[in-house]
């Protein structure tokens, strides 16, 4: 079973070009409070986040091959390092946030002030989505699928974003790290075009991963919008090798 989980701040429906053009059965994680319901008592943080994961994937028939974007990525790094028997396989791109040496983005910085972040996700959730989606455009996002990513934006998922991105300061390796070679079989997607993205750090996650290291040329951040094909070729790969 492939599983895959998004990032921020999206939801499951950024997989549903991917998941289309591969072969295998998939799943799409919705995060909660993700166009997703919060569970009574959950609080947005990232270890909450990798908890409720693994609970999913416990349900799932194995073997699972986790894939995840972003935050999910995120999640994805932290399940192979700490709960590697529950998969077959994972992959996942902007490594370098679980690198020691990241540096938040600027985004991030916001989101994880107090004021800032609460004041920003109040001014985007007065716009409409047909008013939030062009920023998305801007970001290479196809203007059908920006419109969808703006308009699953509400304050539940402002709060969880803030939630999730508060709990990771100064960044994840503070928390989860030193790492080590993961117990199963990893790829790292690097989207050259990703303003998110650093080839070093990422390349250098690899090593301590095991994991080997993939690009995806002229890709930005969104890229399972953007490249679904390229993706979904690079996935099937992977996953292929591990039959050999």
């Amino acid at each position: 079973m492939i599983v895959f989980v998004h990032g921020v701040p999206e939801t499951a429906a950024i997989w549903n070009k991917v998941r289309g053009l591969i072969e295998q059965d998939s799943v799409a994680l919705a995060l909660p409070g993700f166009a997703n319901p919060v569970p009574d008592g959950f609080v947005p943080h990232k270890d909450a986040y990798v908890e409720w994961v693994v609970a999913e994937l416990d349900a799932l028939d194995g073997p699972i091959d986790l894939v995840g974007h972003d935050w999910g990525a995120g999640l994805t790094f932290r399940i192979a390092s700490a709960y590697g028997d529950r998969l077959r396989s994972w992959a996942a791109d902007v490594a370098n946030i679980v690198h020691p040496d990241y540096i938040w983005h600027d985004f991030a910085k916001i989101w994880q002030t107090p004021g800032e972040g609460e004041a920003f996700f109040a001014g985007q959730n007065e716009q409409s989505p047909q008013e939030r989606a062009p920023l998305y455009e801007m970001m290479g996002i196809p203007a059908a699928d920006a419109l969808e990513m703006a308009s699953a934006g509400d304050a539940t998922m402002g709060e969880c974003i803030l939630g999730l991105y508060r709990s990771a300061t100064p960044n994840p390796h503070a928390h989860w790290g030193p790492w080590s070679l993961a117990s199963a079989p990893g790829m790292i997607i690097h989207p050259t075009d990703d303003p998110f993205a650093d080839e070093q750090l990422a390349a250098e996650v690899a090593v301590a991963f095991g994991a080997r290291f993939e690009t995806l040329p002229g890709a930005g951040h969104f890229w399972p919008y953007q490249v679904p094909e390229a993706a979904a070729a690079l996935l099937q790969t992977f996953w292929s090798s591990l039959e050999d």
